[in-house]
């Protein structure tokens, strides 16, 4: 944070409720993951295309922030320097589903409105005091849905280090998240159908949808964050037993809302008659 701006530290966000997900990964690693499930409502935004209902896609996103300590060369003011970051869960090109990324910083920095249009979807700053950083997702036009917003506290110091800070190890905090786009647009979930960012069920062959535009292999791994420069302090998400609970339990209650539909559906065709003796 800029000089003569009001930081906002780690105990001023003790009251949020967002801080109680907090899970530490490891105390000698300053990690700390998040991990969350967030269902979009279909039909938001007007598409052209037919939606397709009972069907639901998700994208396995992280976002999340690196700082590290500057040492020798640390300020009053430019103690540290960090990076905020959305990527794909498993590092893969998310530019496939979102356009844009939209980052709020505190008001003090210079232009604190800034938007990153290809990927990586990510910026860097130095400053001194930690704040909560506004996150907002903006999808294609043929997802058919509106933005999604995000909150992610910068976090430059640990609570469970002793001694000084290294220069060398960063402080990382990261939020996974499974986005999910229930009743996809018809025209959406051809496209993406095979990227390897989005995970998607399988139609019944009989099923047709419109053609696929042709992806270009090397546009889809030119914006992937497999070899990025901080690559080696991503957390691997992949096999944490919370999200294997939550992307189960998200399919049991997919499950359950389309067996519903199912039977609501073979109600609403019987007669007046039968439906009183099922009663």
């Amino acid at each position: 944070m800029p000089l003569n701006s009001p930081a906002m530290t780690q105990n001023d966000s003790e009251s949020d409720p967002r801080s109680q997900l907090t899970k530490i990964a490891n105390p000698s690693q300053v990690f700390e993951k998040k991990a969350h499930i967030i269902q979009l409502i279909p039909g938001v935004t007007q598409t052209s295309s037919k939606r397709l209902k009972d069907v639901e896609v998700y994208v396995p996103i992280v976002y999340g922030t690196i700082a590290f300590w500057l040492g020798r060369k640390a300020t009053e003011t430019q103690s540290h320097r960090w990076t905020i970051y959305v990527r794909g869960a498993t590092n893969e090109d998310l530019s496939g589903v979102i356009k844009k990324v939209v980052f709020q910083l505190h008001p003090s920095f210079n232009n604190p409105v800034r938007v990153v249009e290809s990927p990586p979807f990510e910026l860097s700053e130095c400053g001194w005091g930690e704040f909560e950083i506004a996150i907002s997702l903006h999808f294609h036009d043929d997802v058919g849905e509106k933005k999604l917003d995000l909150y992610h506290h910068l976090k430059l110091y640990t609570e469970n280090e002793p001694g000084p800070q290294s220069t060398k190890k960063p402080v990382v905090v990261e939020t996974y998240n499974e986005v999910v786009f229930p009743d996809p647009p018809e025209d959406f979930f051809s496209r993406i159908q095979n990227h390897p960012a989005v995970v998607v069920p399988r139609l019944p062959p009989t099923f047709k949808l419109p053609p696929a535009p042709i992806e270009d292999l090397h546009e889809l791994k030119r914006g992937d964050t497999k070899n990025h420069p901080l690559s080696q302090w991503f957390i691997n998400f992949s096999e944490a037993d919370e999200l294997l609970k939550l992307t189960a339990a998200r399919q049991r209650v997919q499950a359950h809302i389309v067996k519903l539909r199912r039977q609501l559906s073979v109600m609403d065709e019987l007669p007046p008659t039968v439906k009183m003796d099922s009663d």
